[in-house]
């Protein structure tokens, strides 16, 4: 990776190591060690049309006999659900159904959840649905198996204890019904901490599920609006994943494994998986939009939505995301066309993707490289292409995808103005978890910059 504009203070954060840093080289015994490894983790995934149909013998096998099946109430109405209990109940598996998932999941919706969960007791999980559906199976996974556990113990610091999951936890098989959030290959789980006006999550690898069953046949009821904007996560997802700080700048390394991040930088495995993934997308999404019955787009996104999971699950993503959580979780009026809400609602992957073009432009100046290369796949002509121009060659690209899907014009078209940019940048600083992995040090005046320069895109 090049980086322009870097001195040896390091590229990304002040004190961190970089292996080209001859300053940092001869430091004390007492100085604790940089980081200096990284970790692949993924469920195990199947990919098939008509795939959904094996669960019951995968519970089976498990020998489970008190299954408990998570989904929203619009895909308790749709094929998917019924495909997996009928499988269920031919394998003669004992189950119940939670049909409360909100979409966007909340603390108060994740604590029902744990609630239901801790009185049925399970011994598996099924989770069929979007990210909402899969990141509420995973709490309810999560805190059955810590019992006495108090939600915000295991949340993300600052705004939780960020205690690391240290117990196996229970089987847990996710059935996605949408092609974007990943969380089939993750061990996040995201929702709105109502108190704080915030989004917030938990971050551990042991919250993964043990199989995703990517089945084709799942996504064909996807709503329009609902495919573009699990679409723009899978963008999303891959190009942070593709930009972060690497995992040796990201500080130091654990005292113990067990304290490793799941979100640890981009590094040489994450890589591959996030460049494909953008390849993918670039041709997939917008043949996606335009036509609902291009059979072959759709399954393009499945399978880049789980090849962004694997390399955003533990590359990690930065600003957009972080961004993101602040816009979707000060939301107070806003509802997204074709979600069926009974709550002002920005879906996820539209209150990431309008801040894009804005982040590149600023992130831009470190990995140029990496920031052409994702312009060249989104269609840009870069061949005489300046690396201190990279950032803006991005954003303009971007403007341009996002504009040709019809993606709402920047974050006043959810009826922000300049005046809640102060209070958006106090809901963001809280993320660290992912604004720590942004490749330039982010503040306060860097986030406000960035929202003031996505209040318009077009």
């Amino acid at each position: 990776m090049r980086m322009v504009g870097s001195s040896c203070s390091c590229p990304a954060h002040s004190n961190i190591f970089s292996p080209s840093c001859t300053t940092h080289r001869h430091a004390s015994a007492a100085t604790p060690r940089p980081e200096y490894a990284f970790e692949m983790a993924t469920s195990t995934i199947r990919v098939g049309k008509g795939a959904t149909r094996e669960i019951g013998m995968d519970l089976a096998n498990l020998k489970a006999k008190r299954v408990m099946v998570f989904t929203d109430p619009n895909i308790a109405k749709l094929p998917p659900l019924q495909t997996v209990i009928e499988s269920i109940e031919r394998s003669k598996v004992g189950y119940t159904v939670y049909k409360d998932v909100r979409v966007e999941p909340s603390d108060k919706s994740f604590q029902h959840a744990i609630d239901a969960a801790r009185q049925y007791m399970p011994d598996a999980f099924v989770a069929v649905g979007g990210g909402s559906t899969i990141d509420t199976a995973k709490a309810a996974n999560l805190y059955t198996v810590f019992g006495d556990a108090h939600l915000l113990d295991f949340v993300n610091a600052p705004l939780g204890k960020g205690r690391p999951v240290d117990r196996v936890l229970l089987p847990l098989i996710a059935v996605p019904t949408t092609a974007g959030t990943g969380s089939e290959c993750t061990g996040a789980a995201i929702f709105d901490l109502k108190d704080k006006k915030a989004k917030t999550g938990i971050a551990d690898r042991a919250l993964k599920p043990l199989l995703g069953i990517i089945d084709p046949l799942n996504t064909r009821t996807m709503p329009k609006q609902v495919r573009l904007a699990s679409g723009l996560d899978v963008l999303c997802h891959a190009i942070e994943s593709y930009t972060a700080v690497p995992y040796y700048l990201r500080g130091e390394a654990p005292a113990n494994p067990l304290l490793r991040p799941a979100y640890q930088g981009s590094n040489p495995i994450s890589d591959i998986w996030s460049s494909k993934a953008l390849q993918m997308v670039a041709k997939a999404l917008p043949r996606s939009i335009a036509d609902p019955d291009d059979i072959e787009a759709q399954e393009a996104m499945t399978l880049a939505a789980a090849y962004a999971g694997i390399g955003f699950g533990n590359g990690g993503v930065h600003l957009m995301h972080g961004c993101s959580y602040g816009i979707s979780g000060l939301n107070t009026s806003y509802y997204h066309p074709d979600y069926v809400s009974d709550h002002p609602l920005c879906p996820h992957g539209i209150s990431v993707a309008v801040t894009s073009p804005a982040v590149v432009e600023f992130t831009g100046s470190m990995y140029p490289e990496r920031h052409l290369e994702i312009a060249r796949i989104l269609g840009a002509d870069t061949t005489n292409a300046k690396l201190e121009d990279a950032g803006a060659i991005l954003g303009d690209a971007l403007r341009g995808f996002l504009r040709d899907l019809g993606v709402p014009d920047g974050i006043s078209a959810f009826g922000y103005t300049s005046s809640d940019i102060g209070a958006l940048v106090e809901s963001i600083l809280p993320q660290h978890r992912v604004l720590k992995l942004s490749p330039r040090q982010t503040g306060a005046e860097q986030l406000a910059w960035i929202l003031e320069r996505s209040l318009k895109n077009y």
